[in-house]
Formats: C-alpha cells, structure tokens, sequence
C-alpha cells in the first residue's frame, strides 16, 4: 500500500475518531436566560413567610412584599412571566443549585463561602443584624457574646445562624421560618432572637406578640439575586435591569412603600 494512502487513511481515522468523540460529549448547559426566554417564565425561589420581604397577604391569599416586587419589576424587564416558588428557607440554596429554580429572591447575603458556589448580582438591600428580646426582658444584651449561656433563635441555614455559631457559649437554635423563631421566645423558650433589622421594625409595628426590638449587633449585610455558577447572561441581564430601577427610581419607590426609607443603598441605612 502507497505510504500517501496510509497517511490518509490515518487522517480519515483520526478524523472520524475525534468526530465520534465530540458527538458522545454532552452539549454545554444554555444559559438560563435563554431557557427562560424559550419558557416565557422566571422561576423564582423564595420563602413566602418573611414579612415585610415575602410572605401570603391574608386579603388577597396572594404573595406580597419588597422582594416579591422586586422581582416581579425585574422578570418583567427581562421580558418575563415571575414564576414563584416558595420553600423553606433552609432547602432554597440547595434547590436552586440543583436547578429546581432559576434564582431566589429572598434576601439572600452575600458572603464569601456562598459564593463559592453562586454568581450573585449587585445588592439590592442593605441592612443589619438585629436582636429580638421579650418586653418583659431585664437583661441587656449589647452584643452577640453577651448572650453566653442563653438560648438564642436563628433562621436555619441564614447568615445570622453563621454568625451566631461563631460566638463561643450561646446555645443556637435554628428554626425553618422566622414566625416559629419569635412564638419560641414570646413563650420563653428562648432568651433573643437574630434576625434582619428591616423584618424587626416592620414585625413590631404588626405583630401582637410580646417582643421588643434589642441592639443591632453586627456590620451591614449586602442582598443580592444568587444564580447557579455557568450563567453570565442571566446574571448580565439582571444587574442591567437592577442599574436601570435605580436609575429611574423605580428601586427606591418599593423601598419607601415597605420601609419608609430607601433600604436599596447603604448610605440609606438609619
């Protein structure tokens, strides 16, 4: 056999090889803006029992509150249906890593460790840490550390339960909704609570329970949209549409219906 021939035979195997080896690898995830845009629909992840972020308004039986039109401003900027789902607040992170949905807006911190593991877009709230105590409550705790030897509620899987685990002799006890943290200590059954300052000024103004607000005990916390790592266009397309709500106002509007005050900056903190 002519070595030419060899040589192209070799070729056409080579070829043929890499042709077959490229058509057994998977094609490479779309990005999820282009399967929402194919779905028409955002699918949003949220808790739904987290006032004044996300919770179900008793009048209208529908879900309602700053991160719910938050969300529903920005799915309709990118041409979308909002989609919402709500789940504890514990299985929201897990889900939208296992694609269950396409982002949560649920006042998720951004920090470090998460993202490790998300794409987050620029904050869209800022606040701080905040105890809740009894009315009747006679100690005074200025700091997470003097609570050592007490029992305080945190949301499961929160960056307030992180906090709170790093401070050596608090007992912290986690619960999956922050009405089942408060009913705990209305009862006594634990000393304070930790939780977003914003969610402590609207729930006092709201509930019936016997609780007070106590001392804001940590740095301001940044909020943001997390989306699974791969997806640069839906992330784009977020922070293009959160750029223009701050532009045009439309941000700090639903800030001042829920807060009173435009929680959408830093500088805004009271």
């Amino acid at each position: 056999m002519p070595i030419h021939f060899r040589r192209r035979s070799l070729t056409l195997t080579l070829t043929l090889g890499l042709i077959g080896a490229a058509l057994a690898m998977p094609a490479a995830a779309a990005d999820l803006l282009t399967s929402a845009k194919a779905r028409g629909t955002l699918k949003i992840a949220m808790e739904g029992t987290y006032p004044p972020f996300n919770f179900n308004d008793l009048k209208t039986n529908q879900l309602a509150g700053y991160d719910v039109d938050v969300a529903t401003l920005l799915a309709a900027r990118l041409g979308l249906k909002p989609e919402f789902i709500t789940t504890e607040w514990g299985a929201i992170l897990a889900g939208l890593a296992a694609g269950k949905f396409d982002v949560a807006v649920s006042q998720v911190g951004i920090n470090p460790k998460r993202e490790q593991t998300f794409d987050f877009s620029e904050p869209y709230t800022y606040s701080n840490p905040q105890l809740i105590v009894r009315k009747n409550e006679k100690a005074t705790y200025a700091t997470l550390a003097d609570l050592k030897g007490k029992k305080l509620g945190v949301g499961q899987g929160s960056v307030y339960e992180q906090q709170a685990k790093a401070v050596p002799g608090v007992e912290v006890r986690s619960y999956p909704a922050a009405p089942e943290t408060l009913q705990d200590l209305a009862f006594g059954r634990i000393d304070a609570a930790l939780n977003d300052s914003l969610m402590v000024a609207y729930l006092l103004k709201h509930s019936k329970l016997p609780i007070q607000a106590g001392a804001r005990v940590g740095n301001v916390e940044r909020m943001g949209i997390p989306v699974r790592k791969g997806n640069p266009l839906l992330k784009a397309a977020l922070n293009r549409a959160l750029a223009e709500a701050q532009a045009d106002g439309s941000l700090a509007k639903l800030s001042l219906k829920w807060f009173g005050s435009d929680v959408s900056r830093p500088a805004a903190q009271p």
